[in-house]
C-alpha cells in the first residue's frame, strides 16, 4: 500500500500542468502574508522608499534577470557551493533518484519571491522571513569545502563568513545587473557613480544585520567590499577546482548525480519548464555574464575567447534586454519568477518610491 502511494507520489511529481508551473502563494510565502515597508506607518523596512537599494531592485531589469543572475556570483563562493551540494533539497532528491527538472526550477523560481519581503516589507516582515531562513540554513554545514583543497577547511551556512557573502554576492550582483541591462526609457544602462555605488554598499550591509553576517565587519562602501573579496580571495572560483563537485560523504560527482536523475524522471508534460528554463539558463545568461566582473567570469573558467562571444551576442541582445523590461513581458516574468506576494510589494514599493523621490526632489528644488 505505501508503495503505491510512492509510486503514485513520484508520478505526480513527473507532471507538470501550468497551474503546477506558475504556483500559488504558498510557494513563496514564509509565516504569512508579507506587509510593505509603509512610510505612512513610519516603518520604511530594511531600505525603504528613496533608497538607492529600491532604485535597483524596482527597476524592470532587476526583475526580469534576478533570477537568472541569482546564482552566477553566489556560486563562485566555495563554502556556499559545498552547502548546496552536501544539503540543498535538490541534492537530497537526487540522491533518492526522485529528482526532476521541475524540482530544479522550482528551486530557482522560489528563490526571488522568497527575498522579497526583506528588500520591501516592513520591519517585522523583514524579521519574520530573515528568522526562518536562518533556521532552515542551521544545519547546513559541513567539515569540508572541497575534498581536493583540504586546507580550505569547512563551511557552516549560519557563521558570519558565509551570512556575509551570501549578501553580498547576492546583492552584488543585482547592482551589476542595473548598471549593465537597466534602461531608462532608451536612455542605454550605465555605471552609477562611486558616491552612489558606495550608499548601496553601505544599504546592503544593513539588510545583513537580518542573519549572523551582523557579526563580520561589514563593509560600509565600494573600497571595503573590494578589500573583503581579496581577503577571502581562495574561498572563491570554484571551477579551478576539480573536485569541488565531490561530494565528501559519497564521493560522487554531483553535477553527474543530478543529471542522472533528471533523465531518469522525465515525462512530455515537462516541455513547459524546458521553455522557461530556456529563458533563464540559455538567453538571459548571456547578458547576465556580460554584467558580472572580469574577475567572476574568469573565476566561472570562462576564457578570454568565451568573453569575446559573450560581450558580442550581449551587444546583438540589447534590444530584446529593452524589449523583455516592457511593461506585459516584465510582468509575465514577475509573476512566474517572484510570486503573488512580491507582485504587490513591488507594485506598492514602485508608487511609495516614486513619491519619496518626488518630494525629495521638490525639497532640494525648494532649498536652491
Amino acid at each position: 500500500m505505501s508503495t503505491k502511494f510512492a509510486d503514485a507520489s513520484h508520478e505526480t511529481n513527473r507532471v507538470v500542468t501550468q497551474e503546477r508551473l506558475l504556483g500559488t502563494p504558498s510557494r513563496w510565502r514564509r509565516h504569512g502574508e508579507p506587509h510593505i515597508a509603509d512610510p505612512d506607518t513610519a516603518d520604511t523596512g530594511v531600505f525603504g522608499p528613496g533608497s538607492v537599494a529600491w532604485d535597483i531592485l524596482l527597476h524592470p531589469a532587476t526583475i526580469v534577470f534576478q533570477s537568472a543572475a541569482q546564482f552566477v556570483l553566489q556560486l563562485t563562493y566555495k563554502p556556499i557551493f559545498a552547502g548546496v551540494r552536501d544539503w540543498d533539497t535538490i541534492s537530497r532528491k537526487a540522491h533518492s533518484g526522485t529528482l526532476t527538472i521541475f524540482d530544479m526550477f522550482d528551486r530557482a523560481q522560489r528563490n526571488s519571491g522568497i527575498h522579497a519581503p526583506m528588500w520591501l516589507g516592513d520591519r517585522a516582515t523583514a524579521a519574520r522571513v530573515a528568522g526562518h531562513l536562518v533556521n532552515v540554513h542551521a544545519k547546513v554545514a559541513g567539515p569540508v569545502i572541497d575534498v581536493g583543497d583540504p586546507e580550505l577547511g569547512g563551511y557552516e551556512a549560519n557563521s558570519p563568513r558565509e551570512s556575509m557573502w551570501a549578501v553580498l554576492t547576492e546583492m552584488h550582483s543585482m547592482l551589476w545587473l542595473y548598471e549593465s541591462l537597466a534602461f531608462n526609457g532608451l536612455r542605454l544602462p550605465r555605471r552609477l557613480p562611486a558616491a552612489t555605488r558606495d550608499i548601496f554598499v553601505a544599504e546592503v550591509s544593513e539588510y545583513a544585520r537580518l542573519f549572523p553576517g551582523k557579526d563580520e565587519n561589514l563593509p560600509t562602501n565600494m573600497a571595503e567590499l573590494n578589500a573583503l573579496y581579496a581577503r577571502d580571495a581562495r574561498l572563491f572560483g570554484n571551477t579551478h577546482s576539480s573536485t569541488m563537485a565531490t561530494i565528501p560523504a559519497t564521493g560522487q560527482n554531483w553535477y553527474q548525480l543530478i543529471q542522472q536523475s533528471i533523465r531518469k524522471n522525465r515525462h512530455p508534460s515537462q516541455y513547459r519548464v524546458k521553455i522557461q528554463l530556456f529563458f533563464q539558463n540559455k538567453l538571459f545568461s548571456i547578458p547576465v555574464l556580460k554584467s558580472v566582473s572580469g574577475k567572476t567570469r574568469r573565476s566561472m573558467g570562462i576564457s578570454r575567447a568565451q568573453e569575446r562571444k559573450i560581450f558580442f551576442l550581449s551587444y546583438l541582445l540589447m534590444p530584446m534586454v529593452w524589449l523583455f523590461q516592457r511593461g506585459p513581458i516584465e510582468r509575465y516574468f514577475m509573476r512566474m519568477m517572484w510570486g503573488p506576494d512580491a507582485v504587490n510589494l513591488i507594485k506598492s514599493a514602485r508608487q511609495f518610491h516614486a513619491k519619496a523621490k518626488s518630494e525629495r526632489t521638490n525639497r532640494t528644488f525648494a532649498t536652491v
